[in-house]
This record gives C-alpha cells, structure tokens and sequence, in this order.
C-alpha cells in the first residue's frame, strides 16, 4: 500500500470544504455532551447526582487521556468522580462498563446493518483474510481461563480475593445501574443520538473532499466501522485511523490518496477539538472544584 506525502496531503487539506469539516466537528461535539448528560442517569439509581460541568469535563478528560494510554480515559473518569463528586471508584467505574456494554449492542447493530446490506461481500472478504477455526478456538480458551479465575476467587479468603470481590461488585453494582434508572427510554434515547451524530460526523465530513462525495453508503458505513475499532485498539487511533478507512474504501475501488487525506482531515478535526476541550478540562477542573476537597482514595 503506497503512503501519500505530505506535500499532497496538504494539497488535498488546503482544498477541503471547510464548511463540512465545521460541522462535523459539531455533531462530534454534541455526541461528547450527551454522553456526559446521559451519565447522570445511570449515578442516580445509586444516590449519586454530580454536577454536569463535572461530567462534561470528565468525559472531555477520558478522551484526551486514551491518547496517552489506550482506556486509561475511563480510569481517569471515574477517578474524577471519586475525587470531586465522592462516587465510589469502583461504582463510578460500574457505570462506565455498562455504557460501553450499551455502546458495544449499539456498534453491533451498526455492523449487522452493513451486513444486512453488503453481506455477500464482507462474508467473503473476511473468510478469504480470517481462519474462523483459530478465532473460535481462541475465545472458549478466554472463557475457560475467566470461568477458572472467577471460581478461584469465589473460593479463596484471602484478603487479596476479598478485595477483588468488594471490587468486582461495586462493578457490577455500577453496571446494573442500568436497569434501575427511571428514564431508562432518556438513556437509550442518547445512547442512539451518540451512535447517530457518530455516524452522522464521518458522513458530512466525506463532503469536504470532491474525490470522494459520491461513494456508496455502505463504504461509510465500513469506513466508520473500521476507524472505530482502530481508535479502541489503539492511542486514540493515531496513525492506524487514516489507514484504517484507506482499507476499507479500498473494498470499493475508492482511490488510496483522497481515502487517506479524508482519513487525516477527520481524525485531526476530532483531535484537535479534544485536544482543545480535554486540555481546558484537565486545567479548569481544580478550578471549577476549588471549594470542594479532593476525596483520598
């Protein structure tokens, strides 16, 4: 796969329309707020209700922390709870489990749509670059080792195992916050409106480029869906994100260098404003809660 230079990439930047870029970065925008409001509602099953600019900082914070190291966001999210609304680390850390439970059934969806539309295609592409046999194989190999770490801990009287029990069930606690909330139709309403402004962003983006305005749906779609799991499996999808949507563009014959420059104006659009709004939430943090003590944990 060739590389595209920096001279041509800049070529392909400086002649984007801006406008679609813009509005791009403003439907990223309000996914990131209603993920931060849709957190109140899975704390306050719990007797939790935190502040929203605390919430809006904190999810600001987790996205420009993964840059560093890859979840180490979320870790850092419910810590900032822990610190300045008193939430348990381990309950604040539940909920965020059962968000991304919630986000995963919604990506799950998004793919079996794509499926439904390019089924004949991706089946074949994935049989023809996958062994199904070692992937099967690999995942009973995780349950079983899961299954017998659970059972050994269940068991043990440790004091460390006592510890991973208290832990485990302040997850859980956390994680079935789901199913307590009382605007249960609130929380699936913003965990749709997140995945769609999601959707939505890398849609109107492709217009900034005139390459590749008129590409099939289904291409984006893809695009998205392997950008997606190149942000979650590494820093915040530097580098591999561009190439990532190169790879799956290429599934229908859309030319590598606008598919790439496309790939480096939507992933540094993004960047940029999380750079800017996680760097003003880390800083302002302390500042917003100078009255309230920082819990010890």
């Amino acid at each position: 796969m060739s590389q595209i230079s920096i001279d041509e990439l800049l070529g392909y930047v400086k002649k984007a329309d801006y406008t679609w870029i813009i509005l791009g970065m403003f439907l990223g925008l309000l996914s990131h707020l209603s993920r931060a409001y849709r957190w109140q509602f899975q704390l306050e099953p719990m007797g939790y209700k935190i502040r929203i600019a605390n919430s809006v900082m904190a999810v600001f914070a987790t996205y420009l922390i993964n840059y560093t190291i890859p979840r180490a966001g979320e870790v850092a999210r419910a810590s900032i709870l822990t610190n300045y609304e008193d939430v348990p680390f381990e309950k604040g850390f539940g909920t965020i489990v059962a968000e991304r439970i919630a986000d995963m059934i919604v990506m799950i969806g998004i793919i079996s749509v794509t499926l439904f539309l390019q089924f004949d295609f991706i089946y074949g592409f994935l049989v023809e670059k996958f062994n199904p046999t070692k992937i099967i194989i690999g995942l009973f190999g995780l349950v079983f080792i899961l299954l017998f770490f659970a059972l050994f801990i269940k068991s043990s009287k440790s004091k460390i195992a006592l510890r991973i029990k208290n832990f485990v069930n302040g997850l859980i606690e956390g994680a079935l916050s789901i199913f307590k909330m009382k605007k249960k139709w609130a929380f699936i309403f913003h965990t749709l409106f997140i995945w769609g402004m999601y959707v939505l962003m890398f849609y109107v983006t492709s217009f900034s480029l005139d390459e590749i305005q008129n590409i099939p749906f289904t291409a984006i779609l893809i695009g998205f869906i392997a950008a997606s799991f190149s942000i979650a499996a590494t820093n915040g999808g530097i580098g591999s994100y561009p190439e990532a949507i190169v790879l799956a563009f290429l599934l229908f014959n859309i030319p590598e260098d606008p598919s790439r420059a496309f790939g480096w104006i939507m992933w540094a659009s993004q960047t940029l404003m999380i750079i800017i709004l996680g760097g003003l939430s880390l800083i302002y943090l302390p500042i917003y809660n100078r009255n309230k003590q920082p819990r010890k944990v």
